[in-house]
């Protein structure tokens, strides 16, 4: 989707020393092709790719009705790390990290000290 394009396209991550190396979707006509330098499989593809290509950490920005599937499907290939931007709460196994980001919840803590702050002037 939108935001996933978008990750895929943050130079930030670059810069930092993250290397995207695959993105997946059902979309068959994302399949196939690069978002930016990133090249895009099909979905049921996930745990082949990432075993082969020894990838560790997953960022993962679906909807909530498919955060889980693909989440043991990162599980599955060996995944120890994900960042989750989809909004709900994921089940895993004790050796892998979630890291969660709630973009909503962000903007209302911003929200929260920007009132404050207008109050405190």
């Amino acid at each position: 989707g939108n935001l996933g394009s978008a990750l895929m396209n943050y130079r930030g991550f670059r810069q930092r020393g993250f290397r995207l190396a695959a993105a997946f979707d059902n979309d068959p006509s994302k399949i196939g092709m690069r978002i930016g330098r990133v090249p895009v499989f099909d979905v049921e593809r996930i745990v082949p790719v990432l075993k082969r290509r020894r990838i560790k950490m997953a960022v993962i920005a679906v909807p909530a009705a498919a955060a889980q599937a693909v989440t043991d499907q990162l599980v599955a290939a060996g995944v120890n790390a994900i960042l989750n931007f989809a909004p709900t709460q994921l089940s895993v196994p004790k050796r892998v990290k979630v890291q969660h980001v709630d973009l909503s919840v962000m903007l209302k803590t911003l929200s929260f000290y920007t009132t404050r702050s207008a109050r405190a002037s």
